[in-house]
Protein backbone atom coordinates (compact mmCIF):
# COMPACT_ATOMS: atom_id res chain seq x y z
CA UNK A 1 0.00 0.00 0.00
CA UNK A 2 1.33 3.50 -0.52
CA UNK A 3 -0.75 6.79 -0.38
CA UNK A 4 0.63 10.46 -0.57
CA UNK A 5 -1.06 13.70 1.06
CA UNK A 6 0.12 16.17 -1.77
CA UNK A 7 -0.19 20.31 -0.87
CA UNK A 8 1.39 23.19 -2.25
CA UNK A 9 3.42 23.23 0.85
CA UNK A 10 4.88 19.36 1.76
CA UNK A 11 4.05 16.32 0.79
CA UNK A 12 4.04 13.31 2.86
CA UNK A 13 4.15 9.52 1.32
CA UNK A 14 3.33 6.38 3.28
CA UNK A 15 4.38 3.13 2.60
CA UNK A 16 3.28 -0.03 4.36
CA UNK A 17 4.75 -3.06 2.67
CA UNK A 18 3.50 -5.43 4.61
CA UNK A 19 0.09 -6.75 3.69
CA UNK A 20 -1.05 -7.89 6.75
CA UNK A 21 0.11 -4.61 8.87
CA UNK A 22 -3.13 -2.39 9.74
CA UNK A 23 -5.91 -5.53 8.07
CA UNK A 24 -9.77 -5.20 8.95
CA UNK A 25 -11.94 -7.43 7.35
CA UNK A 26 -12.48 -5.49 3.99
CA UNK A 27 -9.80 -3.34 1.91
CA UNK A 28 -11.95 -0.23 1.95
CA UNK A 29 -11.72 -0.31 5.54
CA UNK A 30 -7.89 -0.59 5.30
CA UNK A 31 -7.79 2.81 3.25
CA UNK A 32 -10.82 4.68 5.30
CA UNK A 33 -8.68 4.64 8.16
CA UNK A 34 -5.21 5.22 6.72
CA UNK A 35 -6.54 8.00 4.90
CA UNK A 36 -7.83 9.57 7.71
CA UNK A 37 -4.59 9.08 9.09
CA UNK A 38 -2.88 10.97 6.67
CA UNK A 39 -5.23 13.75 6.49
CA UNK A 40 -5.14 13.97 10.57
CA UNK A 41 -1.04 14.45 10.26
CA UNK A 42 -1.39 17.24 7.50
CA UNK A 43 -3.89 18.98 9.77
CA UNK A 44 -1.29 18.71 12.14
CA UNK A 45 1.80 19.75 9.67
CA UNK A 46 -0.61 23.20 9.11
CA UNK A 47 -1.32 23.74 12.44
CA UNK A 48 2.69 23.43 13.07
CA UNK A 49 2.94 25.98 10.77
CA UNK A 50 0.91 28.59 12.19
CA UNK A 51 2.07 27.96 15.83
CA UNK A 52 5.61 28.29 15.44
CA UNK A 53 5.41 31.64 13.79
CA UNK A 54 4.33 32.59 17.61
CA UNK A 55 7.83 31.00 18.83
CA UNK A 56 10.32 32.75 20.81
CA UNK A 57 14.28 31.99 20.30
CA UNK A 58 14.99 30.44 23.65
CA UNK A 59 18.25 30.17 24.71
CA UNK A 60 20.64 27.15 23.69
CA UNK A 61 21.41 25.42 27.27
CA UNK A 62 24.51 23.49 27.14
CA UNK A 63 25.12 21.65 30.42
CA UNK A 64 22.81 18.98 32.25
CA UNK A 65 23.83 18.86 35.68
CA UNK A 66 22.47 16.54 38.30
CA UNK A 67 19.81 18.45 40.18
CA UNK A 68 18.48 16.26 42.71
CA UNK A 69 20.81 18.15 45.38
CA UNK A 70 21.95 20.98 43.45
CA UNK A 71 21.35 24.94 45.16
CA UNK A 72 18.88 26.42 42.07
CA UNK A 73 18.35 30.16 41.88
CA UNK A 74 14.74 30.96 41.30
CA UNK A 75 14.77 30.89 37.44
CA UNK A 76 16.45 27.51 37.42
CA UNK A 77 13.73 25.78 39.33
CA UNK A 78 11.00 27.30 37.64
CA UNK A 79 10.74 31.02 35.14
CA UNK A 80 8.25 33.18 35.59
CA UNK A 81 6.05 32.84 32.49
CA UNK A 82 5.22 29.50 33.73
CA UNK A 83 3.15 31.72 36.50
CA UNK A 84 -0.56 31.49 34.70
CA UNK A 85 0.18 27.85 33.94
CA UNK A 86 0.15 27.13 37.51
CA UNK A 87 -2.73 29.15 38.47
CA UNK A 88 -4.99 26.94 36.01
CA UNK A 89 -3.52 23.96 37.24
CA UNK A 90 -3.89 24.84 41.07
CA UNK A 91 -7.59 25.96 40.38
CA UNK A 92 -8.11 23.10 38.07
CA UNK A 93 -7.53 20.45 41.27
CA UNK A 94 -7.92 22.72 44.41
CA UNK A 95 -11.20 24.25 43.41
CA UNK A 96 -13.46 22.34 45.65
CA UNK A 97 -10.63 21.39 48.69
CA UNK A 98 -10.22 18.14 49.88
CA UNK A 99 -7.03 16.18 50.36
CA UNK A 100 -4.56 17.79 48.08
CA UNK A 101 -1.31 16.01 47.01
CA UNK A 102 1.30 18.26 44.99
CA UNK A 103 4.92 16.59 43.64
CA UNK A 104 7.45 19.36 44.02
CA UNK A 105 7.67 22.33 45.59
CA UNK A 106 9.82 24.24 43.62
CA UNK A 107 9.50 28.25 44.24
CA UNK A 108 6.20 27.48 46.22
CA UNK A 109 4.16 29.74 43.85
CA UNK A 110 1.86 26.65 43.18
CA UNK A 111 1.52 25.79 46.89
CA UNK A 112 0.51 28.96 47.72
CA UNK A 113 -2.18 29.51 44.71
CA UNK A 114 -3.42 25.97 46.28
CA UNK A 115 -3.75 27.02 49.93
CA UNK A 116 -5.70 29.84 48.26
CA UNK A 117 -8.69 26.92 48.46
CA UNK A 118 -10.58 25.49 50.93
CA UNK A 119 -8.53 22.34 51.95
CA UNK A 120 -8.55 19.86 54.22
CA UNK A 121 -4.91 18.92 54.09
CA UNK A 122 -2.11 19.77 52.25
CA UNK A 123 0.68 17.25 51.52
CA UNK A 124 4.20 17.96 49.44
CA UNK A 125 6.39 16.05 48.66
CA UNK A 126 9.99 17.42 47.66
CA UNK A 127 13.57 15.52 47.07
CA UNK A 128 15.78 18.61 46.83
CA UNK A 129 17.36 19.82 50.73
CA UNK A 130 17.68 23.63 50.16
CA UNK A 131 14.01 23.57 48.52
CA UNK A 132 12.63 21.51 51.62
CA UNK A 133 14.49 24.52 53.77
CA UNK A 134 12.22 27.16 51.35
CA UNK A 135 9.38 25.23 52.42
CA UNK A 136 9.82 24.97 56.03
CA UNK A 137 9.84 29.02 55.88
CA UNK A 138 6.57 29.41 53.64
CA UNK A 139 5.18 26.81 55.50
CA UNK A 140 5.36 29.79 59.25
CA UNK A 141 3.13 31.47 56.52
CA UNK A 142 0.45 29.09 57.17
CA UNK A 143 0.91 27.74 60.52
CA UNK A 144 -2.84 26.99 61.07
CA UNK A 145 -3.06 25.20 58.13
CA UNK A 146 -2.46 21.08 58.01
CA UNK A 147 0.40 21.27 55.72
CA UNK A 148 2.80 18.24 55.43
CA UNK A 149 6.12 17.83 53.49
CA UNK A 150 7.30 14.84 52.85
CA UNK A 151 11.00 14.53 51.97
CA UNK A 152 12.59 12.90 49.12
CA UNK A 153 11.80 11.51 45.51
CA UNK A 154 8.52 11.21 45.05
CA UNK A 155 9.32 7.33 43.46
CA UNK A 156 10.68 6.27 47.11
CA UNK A 157 7.77 7.78 49.18
CA UNK A 158 4.50 7.89 47.29
CA UNK A 159 3.61 4.01 48.24
CA UNK A 160 3.41 5.03 51.61
CA UNK A 161 0.40 7.76 51.22
CA UNK A 162 -3.47 7.23 50.79
CA UNK A 163 -5.62 8.76 48.30
CA UNK A 164 -6.10 12.53 47.57
CA UNK A 165 -9.24 14.55 45.96
CA UNK A 166 -6.66 16.10 43.92
CA UNK A 167 -3.20 15.81 42.85
CA UNK A 168 -0.62 18.56 41.14
CA UNK A 169 2.50 17.13 39.49
CA UNK A 170 4.79 19.58 38.18
CA UNK A 171 8.81 18.51 38.53
CA UNK A 172 11.74 18.25 36.40
CA UNK A 173 14.34 15.89 35.00
CA UNK A 174 16.89 15.48 37.53
CA UNK A 175 19.32 14.54 35.65
CA UNK A 176 20.58 13.66 31.67
CA UNK A 177 18.98 9.74 32.01
CA UNK A 178 15.69 11.29 33.11
CA UNK A 179 15.92 14.13 30.32
CA UNK A 180 16.49 11.14 27.63
CA UNK A 181 13.37 9.08 28.97
CA UNK A 182 11.31 11.04 30.46
CA UNK A 183 10.91 14.24 27.99
CA UNK A 184 13.18 13.04 24.65
CA UNK A 185 11.30 9.80 24.66
CA UNK A 186 7.71 10.35 26.23
CA UNK A 187 4.97 11.91 25.28
CA UNK A 188 4.81 14.38 27.91
CA UNK A 189 7.20 14.42 31.12
CA UNK A 190 4.04 12.98 33.38
CA UNK A 191 3.65 10.41 31.41
CA UNK A 192 5.82 7.97 34.04
CA UNK A 193 4.00 9.16 37.12
CA UNK A 194 0.03 8.68 35.03
CA UNK A 195 0.19 5.00 36.84
CA UNK A 196 0.54 6.61 40.28
CA UNK A 197 -1.88 9.39 40.25
CA UNK A 198 -4.67 6.67 39.26
CA UNK A 199 -3.55 5.10 41.91
CA UNK A 200 -3.67 7.89 44.26
CA UNK A 201 -6.84 9.28 43.08
CA UNK A 202 -9.62 9.50 45.30
CA UNK A 203 -13.16 9.20 42.92
CA UNK A 204 -14.48 12.13 41.40
CA UNK A 205 -11.12 13.43 42.05
CA UNK A 206 -8.88 15.67 39.65
CA UNK A 207 -5.62 15.05 38.10
CA UNK A 208 -3.14 17.86 36.66
CA UNK A 209 0.75 18.47 35.21
CA UNK A 210 2.42 20.40 33.24
CA UNK A 211 1.21 18.75 29.56
CA UNK A 212 4.19 19.99 26.99
CA UNK A 213 1.20 20.83 24.37
CA UNK A 214 0.69 23.93 22.69
CA UNK A 215 -3.16 24.04 22.23
CA UNK A 216 -4.93 20.82 22.14
CA UNK A 217 -4.11 17.07 22.82
CA UNK A 218 -2.87 14.27 20.27
CA UNK A 219 -3.94 11.24 20.18
CA UNK A 220 -1.07 9.50 21.64
CA UNK A 221 -1.14 12.01 24.09
CA UNK A 222 -5.27 11.26 24.78
CA UNK A 223 -4.91 7.39 24.10
CA UNK A 224 -2.31 7.39 27.45
CA UNK A 225 -4.88 10.04 29.56
CA UNK A 226 -7.68 7.18 29.05
CA UNK A 227 -5.55 4.10 29.56
CA UNK A 228 -5.48 5.68 33.27
CA UNK A 229 -8.70 7.40 33.46
CA UNK A 230 -11.99 7.81 32.91
CA UNK A 231 -12.45 10.95 31.39
CA UNK A 232 -10.31 14.42 30.88
CA UNK A 233 -10.71 18.29 29.86
CA UNK A 234 -8.61 20.59 28.15
CA UNK A 235 -8.22 23.97 28.44
CA UNK A 236 -5.48 26.57 26.97
CA UNK A 237 -3.75 29.35 28.70
CA UNK A 238 -2.03 32.44 26.76
CA UNK A 239 1.88 33.28 28.09
CA UNK A 240 4.22 35.99 27.96
CA UNK A 241 7.28 34.34 26.99
CA UNK A 242 10.63 35.74 27.19
CA UNK A 243 12.97 35.53 24.31
CA UNK A 244 15.75 34.28 26.18
CA UNK A 245 13.52 31.35 27.76
CA UNK A 246 16.25 28.71 28.96
CA UNK A 247 13.03 26.20 29.80
CA UNK A 248 12.55 24.12 26.29
CA UNK A 249 9.27 25.71 25.67
CA UNK A 250 8.80 28.89 22.91
CA UNK A 251 5.16 28.80 22.30
CA UNK A 252 2.71 31.61 23.51
CA UNK A 253 0.11 29.28 24.53
CA UNK A 254 -0.15 26.04 26.72
CA UNK A 255 -2.92 23.63 27.55
CA UNK A 256 -4.31 22.74 31.15
CA UNK A 257 -5.15 18.94 31.13
CA UNK A 258 -7.58 17.93 34.32
CA UNK A 259 -8.03 14.03 34.45
CA UNK A 260 -10.16 12.16 36.72
CA UNK A 261 -11.71 8.64 37.21
CA UNK A 262 -15.61 8.04 38.62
Amino acid sequence: MKRIKRTQDFEVVLTIPDPTFIKPPREAQRNAVVNRALKEFGSDIQALHQQVKTFVPGATVQAFDDRTQKALEDQEIMEDWQIPVMAKMAEAIANKGGDILEIGFGRGIASEMIQQYPLSSHTIIECNDTVVERFYKWKKQHESKEITCVHGLWQDTIDELGLFDGIFFHTYPLNEDEYMRYVNGSITFAEHFFEHAKKHLKPGGAFTYFSNEVDSLSREHQRLLLKYFDSFSVAVVGLSMPEDVKDTWWANTMAIVKASNS
